[in-house]
């Protein structure tokens, strides 16, 4: 005998889940995602993914210009109906309209998408979540990685409109320096104070 699980929600229906079907579906884990209809769970993270994480959002805080960016974190994004992800990070839009209930932001409010990659999420950190992001147009994408050196390496992309794919900004190993979406310096190598 099939039993449902609790909450539901780990059926989909035929038709699939729909973005806004994250606010109201019961037992739903607060992180989860939607991809292509279908909720998507991250694994539990691991220390670095901590410690990374920190070490961008202090840099996004300190070098973004307030009046027109903010920096969020545990948002997800409304890319279409049945795509839904939680970056880890979001550079938006200052002008983004959004009330203090809100659980996500629309996709033209977001300037910068960031994911750090984890054991369990590399196939959708490295090829689904871009592709989803470019596809939507969000001009900057950026992914941390775990060196085999045990510090991060960003991989640092700008959207071309012509293409509506993302071309490579950047590798960035010890320091990450760049002019766009704002002037940014991040020393790599402070994580191990975070």
């Amino acid at each position: 005998m099939d039993v449902e699980p609790e909450g539901g929600w780990h059926r989909p229906p035929p038709e699939g889940r729909f973005a806004e079907d994250l606010d109201t579906l019961p037992g739903l884990p607060r992180d989860a995602e939607l991809i292509d209809g279908s909720i998507v769970v991250p694994s539990p993270r691991a220390l670095f993914h901590m410690k990374a994480l920190r070490l961008v959002e202090n840099a996004f805080v300190r070098h973004a210009p307030r009046d027109s960016f903010l920096v969020r974190r545990d948002m997800s994004v409304v890319l279409s109906r049945k795509q839904r992800p939680r970056p880890d990070l979001l550079v938006v839009h200052a002008s983004a309209e959004i009330d203090d209930d809100a659980t996500c932001y629309p996709a033209d409010a977001v300037v910068l998408a960031l994911e750090v990659t984890s054991r369990g999420s590399l196939t959708l950190d490295q090829e689904w979540k871009p592709h989803l992001y470019a596809a939507a147009g969000i001009p900057f994408h950026w992914r941390v990685e775990h060196s085999a050196r045990r510090k991060p390496v960003v991989h640092a992309f700008e959207w071309d409109p012509a293409t509506r794919a993302y071309g490579p900004l950047g590798i960035f190993h010890d320091r990450l320096v760049l002019t766009v979406p704002f002037p940014i310096d991040i020393d790599l190598t402070e994580i191990d104070r975070m």
